[in-house]
């Protein structure tokens, strides 16, 4: 088994999170070796273990959608609202680094827990709190799932076809991209504690990250006043770059620059394409894009899309087969970078768990994690122990339902 980094080694993350976007923070967190301690309500735990593909693992709390972004934790229950359940949470923000949340803004500070209280208690606590909206603002107390934000964010409104548009992504970008944000702010914040010894506040809004995370589609407008679009497959910015059909399936070709462009008219045997006026310059490309898509699809149709692969791909033009995940998850790159790990499933039942690890490599290795997802409260006992519990305080503590 490949273990986890240890960029974050001795960084201990108290990680409140639920479902998505905070805790795919906290396992690139747990990945890079940082010792995260997933804070759970006890009975019911993270809603995101009643989630998944597979509904009797999701009975037994293990669903899918909680095993891909949980392994390498250590997992404890904890009732906030229990007077005894409040003074071990205090102790364990003493003793932590990060302190990760996802509720709606206000909710931590209901149950008791301010940010001046949380770093009174911790002067050097990096807390970051992700939310649909963020902190501050009109929308603020909204609540706010991947596909509401994906609607207000823009990025329905140019993905799929004109005929289809506005359409989701076929994955939960928008949490994707807000744990990462939070990933990357969090360390950042290490960083200037490591210098300063002073700690921060992060306000990470997942509404502002897929914005952001636009780039081009949103500078389009601001700079050159261009109202963005849904395309489907075909570039904005290039033209032939986009999705072609082929004898047996798609490909795709990104021949955005000239020297491309001439040397995919070269290899399909199609000179002519070279001298039409339609295509001959990189504007003028764009102008037909349509045209030149149907001819070049004339010679694409007569053979697969594996012959163009291999036929293309030592020509420097951009090129590759649109495949299922089924396939992309089998291909040898894939193998050779040791994305995938596989570790014990949580249960003990007699099978291995596949997971996805770090799409980072760290000091020329892959990434993975090295223990299993926690079942819930796994670790209470042995957390309430580092912190200083006798056995007959924790037994107390169950008996009392703080844990």
């Amino acid at each position: 088994m490949q273990p986890d980094a240890d960029l974050l080694s001795g960084v201990r993350v108290l990680d409140l999170t639920n479902v998505l976007a905070g805790p795919f923070a906290g396992y690139q967190l747990a990945l890079m070796g940082a010792d995260v301690i997933k804070v759970e309500v006890p009975r019911t735990g993270d809603l995101a273990r009643n989630l998944g593909a597979d509904p009797s693992l999701s009975a037994d709390g293990l669903g899918i959608s909680f095993l891909a972004q949980n392994s390498a934790k250590r997992s404890i229950t904890l009732d906030l609202k229990h007077p005894r359940g409040r003074e071990i949470f205090e102790r364990l923000v003493r003793e932590a680094d990060v302190l990760l949340e996802n509720f709606r803004p206000g909710v931590l500070e209901r149950l008791g827990f301010p940010v001046s209280l949380l770093q009174s208690l911790n002067p050097g606590l990096v807390y970051c709190a992700v939310s649909g909206f963020g902190q501050t603002g009109p929308m603020r107390g909204r609540p706010a799932y991947d596909q509401i934000i994906q609607g207000l964010s823009g990025i329905m409104s140019v993905t799929g076809t004109p005929e289809t548009a506005p359409t989701r992504t076929g994955f939960p970008i928008a949490d994707t991209l807000g744990g990462y944000a939070a990933a990357f702010a969090i360390s950042a914040a290490l960083v200037k504690r490591a210098r300063t010894g002073v700690g921060s506040f992060l306000d990470v809004s997942m509404l502002e990250t897929a914005v952001a995370a636009m780039g081009w589609v949103v500078s389009d407008y601001l700079v050159a006043d261009r109202k963005p679009r849904a395309m489907g497959n075909e570039n904005a910015t290039s033209a032939p770059s986009g999705t072609f059909r082929t004898a047996d399936g798609a490909l795709n070709i990104a021949a955005n620059k000239q020297e491309q462009y001439v040397e995919l008219c070269r290899r399909l045997d199609r000179p002519e394409l070279l001298t039409d006026e339609r295509f001959a310059t990189r504007e003028a490309r764009k102008q037909h894009r349509l045209e030149l898509k149907a001819e070049l699809e004339k010679t694409l149709e007569q053979e697969t899309a594996a012959h163009w692969d291999g036929l293309l791909a030592d020509s420097g033009v951009p090129v590759a087969p649109v495949l299922t995940v089924e396939q992309a998850l089998s291909l040898d790159q894939l193998t050779e970078r040791g994305l995938l790990h596989d570790v014990a499933m949580p249960d003990g039942r007699d099978r291995e768990l596949r997971v996805l690890g770090s799409s980072v490599h760290v000091d020329g290795r892959a990434v993975g994690p090295s223990r299993r997802p926690p079942c819930l409260g796994e670790h209470t006992d042995e957390l309430l122990t580092e912190l200083g519990y006798t056995p007959a305080e924790i037994a107390t503590l169950h008996e009392e339902g703080a844990i």
